[in-house]
């Protein structure tokens, strides 16, 4: 089921593979989200949002051939290695499967987590599978959710009620033979519970993770995702998320190397006085195409959001931010917030950029910029005039421009294993 060709069907009708156990509640979401990625249909260039990228990769009958960026192992031992410390609970999918062999027991991270072919014992999950999918495909068409939501093999479906015990860590892992995945999560935070999401790895040549989350009043849900580093890599990421009031969402993603990465976020603040916080940083050299394609809308009064993007360029590299802030009339006070900023580190290096506000109140302090430009010839010569060599002037100077992303990361043991993953990559692309 892990293994089937998810994003190859969007807009053709995808096929709805059966599950073990699978409820009626389930079968008929998944049913609705095949209906609905065929009214969608498939992405190309002339569609607005997809204009900067390419979905070709998404779209073709086979995955890029794994064996092509070298052993699976390669690339993914430096994250495994920079989160090995994090006292988490760790959930290893394995070629688009839960290896529950490999995986820590879920009892002990005090939150209720089951997969998906266990979804008959999580009734809760009826009210949220599928439906902030179907929600966020409005005002921008997201088919590959679409197709997700009908076709995902596996999955995993997270309640917590209180604060949890530990984080819970989800690890994707490939064997050198394995292509497409196709992975939807599942994540509620009862009013008051806080909780600690952790992803790291790619785990196949092709890969498509849908995570729907709703945040309950007053609780708060931290996410960090470390993607990559393989070479080759194709992933489409969607997150879907829904704010009550005091709600607190906090999302950071690294992405570090991949052939294309496209990486959605559709967050409703729902409830007055709630909060939610996006970041990323992004790393590419070569063929490498990056887009983070980000919607926030405000629904309710004094709520504040932040999106903070920034892509480190190199040697014919893409990066795309498409952000939009979008403020109800109903929405006053809000406090919107968006930055999106590349550092081209030569002439062949791209950024294509696509800030938004719409905004139908009033009251509101927003705004947004975005930048792209070389390395700050004034502050090279400076550190190059104390005694350092260029390439670590140049590796010192990155660290600095990637900060104010990776400050948006709460929990400090997090940043600075994503720290550590960012020295690693500037360290092995030094001149």
């Amino acid at each position: 089921m892990g293994r089937s060709e998810p994003m190859a069907a969007a807009g053709a009708r995808p096929a709805v593979p059966p599950l073990p156990g699978c409820p009626g509640w389930l079968a008929r979401a998944r049913e609705a989200a095949g209906r609905r990625a065929e009214v969608l249909g498939q992405p190309t260039r002339r569609d607005e949002y997809w204009r900067f990228t390419n979905p070709a990769p998404l779209l073709a009958a086979a995955a890029p051939d794994p064996s092509a960026a070298g052993p699976a192992a390669a690339g993914q031992g430096a994250a495994a290695s920079a989160f090995a410390a994090i006292a988490a609970l760790r959930l290893v999918f394995r070629d688009g499967i839960l290896d529950a062999a490999a995986s820590d027991d879920p009892r002990l991270g005090g939150v209720e987590i089951l997969s998906l072919a266990e979804a008959a014992r999580a009734g809760w999950a009826e009210d949220l599978y599928g439906r902030l999918e179907a929600q966020g495909q409005a005002p921008v068409p997201r088919p590959f959710a679409a197709a997700n939501t009908a076709g995902a093999g596996a999955g995993l479906l997270i309640r917590a009620r209180t604060r949890a015990a530990r984080p819970v860590m989800i690890v994707y892992e490939r064997s050198s033979g394995v292509s497409d995945a196709i992975l939807h999560h599942c994540v509620k935070l009862d009013a008051g519970a806080e909780l600690t999401l952790v992803e790291v790895g790619t785990g196949a040549a092709r890969l498509s993770v849908v995570t729907e989350v709703e945040v309950g009043a007053g609780a708060v849900f931290h996410h960090v995702r470390a993607q990559g580093p393989e070479e080759g890599a194709v992933t489409a990421s969607h997150l879907f998320a829904r704010l009550e009031a005091r709600a607190e969402l906090r999302s950071f993603t690294l992405t570090a190397n991949g052939a294309l990465t496209r990486n959605e976020a559709f967050v409703e603040l729902a409830g007055a006085g709630g909060l939610a916080h996006l970041a990323g940083a992004a790393l590419g050299d070569g063929a490498f195409h990056h887009d983070d394609t980000v919607f926030v809308r405000h629904l309710a009064e004094g709520c504040e959001s932040r999106q903070v993007f920034k892509k480190v360029l190199r040697h014919g590299a893409t990066g795309v931010f498409q952000g939009k802030i979008h403020v109800l009339a109903q929405a006053q006070k809000t406090d919107g917030y968006q930055l999106s900023q590349a550092l081209l580190l030569d002439e062949d290096a791209r950024f294509l950029a696509k800030p938004e506000l719409e905004i139908y109140a009033d009251d509101v302090r927003c705004s947004h910029g975005s930048t792209a430009g070389a390395i700050e010839a004034g502050a090279l010569f400076y550190l190059r005039a104390r005694g350092l060599p260029r390439a670590e002037a140049e590796a010192l100077l990155v660290l600095a421009f990637l900060a104010e992303a990776v400050a948006e990361i709460a929990e400090p043991d997090l940043a600075r294993a994503v720290e550590a993953l960012l020295g690693d990559w500037i360290g092995r692309h030094r001149g």
